[in-house]
């Protein structure tokens, strides 16, 4: 109890610690400013003057030197802006990272191509998740940042200046030491999160370290207070190399590609096999796009897409057997709600225990922050609403169908060559029935021949005003000849309609169609069995498959080429694969007695439901030899005078034995009831008598072709198919993205409920709390400007990301300005403001997207894993991008670009120091007492 108490005390103070480092380490500010032509905003404390540079956008505001009360108005109202204009970047940065999240899902489709010739199809992800997490995601995460050291530098005149490295900096050492001592902090007492790439950890956390010291060399060792074009130059390819070191971490391509030579993935999971000698020349070809990858690209994939593909797969399936246990709970859970409201809970509930994005954090921050409400719960909710109205549409029949259709009731008709005759039923549907309608009908014949088994047959059935249904018998011809079953076919033709309008009675053939036709079936087909014969007792097939939810199924056990006499066929279950007792199915076993004449008997079995997702398991029903059921007139009527006597089918000294069904508490008396027969004595047979008897033996009952019948229990098709929905449902692009701009107008004039206390397993909206209400229309402004933003649909996504990262931009330009001159009324230099004010701005949705991450999901890295990553891409992004163009721009005109180091190497020493301490403190919670980077 001790060891989780303290390990609890240890992070309270750590956020407290970590904020005071901060202010520490940039006391003194990196004071990166020129001393070319245009001043810094400088303030003479003891003159009380103050002297403001012109912004990049806005202007400076006169005079000069205002008044005491002015001095906190004009910062009063730059305060007021600048946090407006944070608002309005955090809600388009939403909409870019939501861009990022739909350009990063997209998958491509691949086609497998075996030894053996099979091909399999399978998708991967374009985007690998690493290199994701450090372009597009940290871009999407330290965009204001990055254009920010841009803006400044190109607005001034390719000019150093201090809110762009400051902000950077301010930024790095905030988000290595507070975001990562909030986040271990937030996690949920008892619970621990680790970090997943720990290799891909160790590289960004090491560039990380490096971008800050090497930040240090440019500025005081290799060229001291000068920035030289390959120093810029060389910052900003860091920033691929960086990626490309981070991606071979990730996927362990070196140490992969020369392990793959001699050994080759086991089927069990974490198990390698060795084999002898190099890589089989007779492999799996991979086409992509319909394209055979050649031996270069073959050799590069072994170590990527290979283990891609089977990565892919097994989270694949990972993910099915997951949302089918979800789906299984629920039921049990809920059983009283619909399946719809089951299929919504589940992919809430998928939804929350997905591991996410950086970008889809972010998101779900800045929505909670703005009043726009859980993205998930508006996903479960509107997926709801759509299905409920889906089924509305679908369960609207159409009974206005214009056009009369006229059709067999149904498409097969049974009957005993004894029958008589057969009746078949013709029915109208739809159209006007006020109408006279005409239809002729006709035999044919299958293997049945008319004149010999049926009647041939033909007329026209008429369909007076009203009637919807009429009926035509068809002769059947009995004989007492051996004889298959036989079949015939009855047609339908020639419709005709007669209104009261029609001047002759009946229509035209043209007019015909737009009042009635012939609608399916329109044959009907007529088996003759023939009852000259005991029968033969089969199955309809000897393989069926079934769904483990059809709860009890039923067999048919077929009577064919005869249906004379009682006979008794019995039965029994077996075991294969699937298993009896309950486990799979419920053992049976008995008899079927099959009265005179009667053709088709059924046997019901219980079929267990597991609600597994992938199924395939047999069993096999057997029936073993039918036998007729002989009693003469004398034994009939003895067992009726007795009475209750059943047939048990066994023998005592050569005389069948009969069972007493008595009650409990009327026993019956041990006795035995012999029942001779009239003549026991053998005469010898004549003739006719001898032929009878072949004749006889001839129609006795005997078995078919199927009388065992296998089984094959499959996964339910609607349980299987609602997983394949919700597996497509959890697609978080599909969460964040949108498809129309009326739908992003939508959502921005909608104020919805921010998070809830209680955790809450489903996906119902609740009542918005005032601070939604505040939120909301302190942002509707900027919800409804960028709703004009594209729908992160089209061009898959690149349409809005190219939109918002302008709009970002501009943003961006507008919050430097209202820094600077902010600071400047304040008395401030720009590099405190930056670190202070604009770092923190900036960095205030990454600090509760961390924390959403952190208590939200399975592991450490989407809190703490980005934030290293996005310190090195801060640094080579911001920085890199912002003075090389400097130093081109400054080299082109003959001139040095000049950079002051100011305090750099006091801040660089300080920040790497607390760095190391910092990812060892990381290292050292991920032993078994604590257990995880985050909680414990």
């Amino acid at each position: 109890m001790s060891r989780v108490t303290h390990a609890r005390a240890f992070p309270v103070s750590f956020p407290l610690l970590s904020l005071l480092l901060v202010l520490l380490l940039h006391a003194g500010g990196t004071h990166a400013e020129s001393p070319s032509e245009l001043p810094a905003n400088d303030t003479e404390e003891c003159a009380g003057s103050y002297i403001c540079k012109k912004g990049v956008i806005l202007p400076i505001w006169e005079p000069q030197d205002p008044s005491f009360g002015d001095k906190i108005a004009r910062a009063t109202v730059y305060f007021v802006a600048m946090v407006y204009m944070f608002l309005g970047v955090s809600i388009i940065a939403d909409r870019f990272m939501s861009s990022i999240e739909v350009i990063t899902s997209q998958e491509r489709e691949i086609t497998i191509k075996k030894p053996n010739g099979e091909t399999s199809k399978t998708t991967v992800r374009i985007w690998n998740e690493t290199v994701s997490n450090l372009t597009l995601m940290a871009l999407g995460s330290s965009a204001p940042e990055i254009l920010l050291s841009v803006i400044e530098v190109c607005g001034h005149g390719f000019t150093a200046g201090d809110l762009g490295p400051s902000t950077i900096v301010g930024s790095a050492a905030f988000n290595m030491f507070v975001i990562i001592a909030i986040c271990v902090y937030v996690v949920p007492d008892g619970e621990i999160r680790k970090i997943k790439h720990l290799r891909v950890f160790f590289v960004t956390a090491a560039w990380s370290i490096f971008a800050y010291t090497w930040l240090y060399i440019i500025l005081s060792v290799s060229s001291p207070g000068i920035v030289e074009v390959w120093e810029g130059l060389l910052t900003f390819f860091f920033f691929p190399i960086c990626v490309v070191f981070a991606w071979i971490a990730d996927r362990r391509l070196l140490f992969y590609k020369y392990v793959y030579k001699k050994y080759r993935a086991g089927k069990q999971r974490g198990m390698i096999i060795e084999h002898e000698g190099d890589r089989p020349s007779s492999k799996a070809d991979i086409e992509m796009d319909g394209k055979v990858a050649n031996s270069h690209v073959e050799n590069f994939l072994d170590g990527t897409l290979v283990l891609e593909v089977d990565e892919k797969d097994q989270d694949d399936e990972e993910a099915r057997r997951e949302m089918a246990r979800i789906l299984k709970e629920l039921k049990q859970k809920h059983p009283d709600k619909e399946v719809e409201q089951l299929i919504e809970l589940a992919n809430y509930q998928v939804l929350s225990q997905q591991q996410k994005s950086r970008a889809f954090y972010r998101i779900q921050a800045t929505r909670l922050m703005t009043g726009a409400g859980n993205i998930l719960k508006r996903h479960a909710a509107d997926q709801a609403r759509k299905a409920v109205s889906m089924h509305e549409v679908n369960s609207e029949v159409t009974e206005n169908d214009p056009v009369s259709k006229l059709y067999f009731e149904q498409g097969t008709y049974q009957c005993l060559e004894n029958c008589g005759t057969v009746a078949l039923t013709i029915v109208r549907r739809g159209g006007d029935l006020t109408n006279t309608v005409y239809v002729d009908f006709r035999t044919e014949d299958g293997t049945a021949n008319a004149g010999s088994d049926y009647e041939f047959t033909e007329g026209t059935v008429v369909f007076k005003p009203g009637e919807t249904q009429k009926e035509i018998r068809v002769g059947i011809i009995d004989d007492d000849i051996f004889e298959e079953d036989e079949n015939f076919l009855v047609h339908l033709s020639n419709v005709r309609v007669s209104t009261e309008a029609s001047e002759e009675g009946v229509l035209e053939a043209s007019r015909v169609s737009t009042l009635a036709c012939l609608g399916s079936p329109s044959t009907a087909t007529v088996t003759i069995f023939d009852d000259d014969h005991a029968g033969i007792f089969t199955f309809e097939e000897p393989v069926t498959h079934i769904s483990e939810s059809v709860g009890t199924m039923e067999v048919k056990v077929l009577r064919t080429s005869g249906a004379r006499g009682n006979v008794i066929v019995p039965y029994k279950t077996i075991e294969g694969t699937a298993k009896g007792g309950g486990e799979d199915f419920e053992d049976t076993c008995g008899e079927l007695e099959f009265q005179n004449d009667e053709i088709v008997k059924t046997i019901s079995i219980k079929v267990i439901d597991d609600e597994e997702y992938e199924k395939n398991k047999t069993f096999y029903l057997e029936i073993g030899e039918p036998r007729l059921v002989e009693m003469s007139e004398k034994k009939a009527l003895l067992l009726n005078e007795l009475g209750g006597f059943t047939i048990t089918g066994k023998l005592w000294n050569g005389k069948p034995v009969f069972r007493k069904v008595q009650a409990r508490d009327h026993p019956l008396p041990c006795t035995v009831v012999s029942i001779q027969e009239e003549n026991e004595e053998k005469q010898p047979l004549t003739s006719k008598e001898e032929e009878e008897r072949r004749i006889a033996e001839m129609g006795r009952p005997v078995l078919g072709e199927h009388t065992k019948l296998e089984i094959i229990i499959e996964e339910s098709y609607e349980f299987k198919n609602t997983v394949d929905k919700l597996i497509k449902k959890t697609n978080l692009a599909l969460v964040v993205g949108t498809n129309s701009w009326r739908e992003q107008f939508i959502e921005a004039i909608t104020v919805s409920a921010g998070e809830d206390d209680d955790d809450d397993e489903c996906g119902e909206e609740k009542l918005p709390s005032c601070f939604d209400y505040v939120m909301h229309f302190l942002t509707v402004f900027w919800k409804v400007l960028f709703a004009f933003v594209p729908p992160t649909d089209y061009w898959n996504g690149w349409a809005c990301f190219v939109v918002s990262i302008l709009m970002i931009g501009l943003l961006t330009a507008f919050i430097g300005d209202l820094a600077s001159h902010f600071g400047c009324t304040i008395g401030l230099k720009d590099s405190v403001t930056a670190v202070v004010f604009v770092a923190l701005g900036t960095s205030v949705p990454d600090t509760f997207a961390s924390k959403v991450a952190a208590t939200q999901d399975q592991y450490a890295d989407a809190s703490i894993g980005n934030v290293t990553g996005s310190n090195a891409v801060n640094v080579f992004l911001g920085i890199g991008v912002a003075w090389s163009i400097a130093a081109i721009y400054h080299a082109a005109h003959g001139q040095a670009f000049q950079v002051s180091p100011g305090t750099l190497a006091f801040s660089v020493t300080l920040f790497t120091i607390f760095a190391f301490i910092s990812v060892g403190v990381l290292l050292y919670r991920r032993r078994p007492e604590i257990g995880g980077e985050l909680g414990g």
